[in-house]
């Protein structure tokens, strides 16, 4: 559950656009300065909390707002349980009726530390949110799944390890996530420091690093039946800005020496194209790629580039400085002799 921001910071198609556009005429103003001043209430009454940050707002898109915010600023995370936990999952990863059994025992003792300390982990976040909508009589949904991250499902889904919610507003199911929302760690300390992008979520985007056990949860018939690969890692400031990685559709891309290397993203947000930068770090020393960019019909950005030495580079997309993609680019050795066979062939 640790946001993949940690080791970017030590360093430093249609799609539905229906999420947060359904919602755009709304102005969350009341309903973020409703979460504000109940910041730091304690967690003793929930009904009473629920009811605090509700009653003023009109709809149930705004009182889930105030619902989310005040969630994603109040509560920390909290590394020792959440190690503790992937901890056990590893451990039991064979016997799931072990780990559950453990599980519940175990929970008691991580919710009694929640409400004592508002500290928790991902499982914490989602029963709270899940709690405070039921006495605002808002549907929502614990999902329990696979979180990818720099260290956790890279290239395989190998162990469930997140929580977030779906939510019923105006009759239609949205994803979001207060845990990653609420901040991330660095090292063993937590940055408090609220993310919008993962609030209303786009279901597209949402699925870079957030995969159900319960498919029907992707919100996608396209996701639900797609054969899971290892796409590019994504991080927190994917979503800050908004953005769906979209070529390469894999993690590991090999093309040959001074072949011409294609990226293509959406954005769900204006974006400049000089902001964009295509980099990778050498002896921790930030390179920048030269690039070429273009934008195409729908909001996407292509980007190409060349490579004119062999080797193995972990390439990263970047917004000035905000990286929110990496790719794993293998160039290799150009084959003359094949290209000149295919030439003749194709003459």
């Amino acid at each position: 559950m640790r946001n993949v921001l940690t080791i970017i910071s030590v360093l430093i198609l249609n799609v539905a656009f229906a999420q947060v556009s359904d919602f755009k005429s709304i102005d969350f103003t009341i309903a973020d300065n409703v979460a504000k001043l109940n910041n730091g209430k304690n967690l003793d009454n929930l009904p009473l909390l629920a009811h605090e940050l509700t009653y003023k707002l009109d709809t149930d898109v705004e009182k889930f707002r105030a619902i989310y915010t005040w969630v994603s600023t109040n509560i920390k995370g909290d590394l020792t349980v959440s190690d503790k936990v992937l901890h056990k999952r590893k451990k039991h990863k064979n016997d799931s009726l072990s780990y559950t059994q453990w599980n519940n025992d175990y929970l008691k003792k991580a919710f009694k530390k929640l409400f004592k300390h508002k500290k928790t982990m991902c499982t914490g976040y989602a029963y709270l949110i899940k709690q405070l909508c039921f006495f605002a009589n808002i549907d929502c949904e614990i999902i329990n799944g696979y979180g990818r991250s720099f260290d956790a499902n890279v290239e395989s889904l190998e162990l469930v390890n997140h929580s977030w919610n779906a939510v019923k507003l105006n009759n239609k199911w949205y994803l979001c996530d207060a845990t990653w929302s609420s901040g991330y760690f660095l090292g063993a300390k937590f940055i408090q420091e609220y993310n919008d992008g993962y609030f209303l979520t786009d279901p597209v985007l949402f699925a870079k690093n957030h995969i159900p056990i319960d498919r029907s949860w992707f919100l996608n018939q396209k996701l639900e039946v797609k054969t899971f690969i290892a796409e590019p890692l994504v991080y927190a400031e994917t979503f800050k800005h908004k953005i769906i990685p979209i070529q390469p559709n894999t993690l590991i891309t090999e093309v040959e020496k001074n072949q011409t290397l294609t990226f293509q993203i959406k954005t769900l947000k204006p974006l400049k194209l000089e902001d964009l930068r295509l980099i990778y770090f050498k002896s921790l020393e930030i390179k920048d790629l030269k690039i070429n960019t273009k934008l195409e019909k729908d909001h996407t950005i292509t980007l190409t580039t060349q490579f004119n030495h062999r080797g193995l580079y972990d390439v990263h997309l970047a917004v000035k400085d905000d990286v929110f993609a990496t790719f794993t680019i293998k160039v290799i050795k150009t084959n003359s002799a094949e290209k000149i066979n295919q030439a003749l062939v194709s003459n």
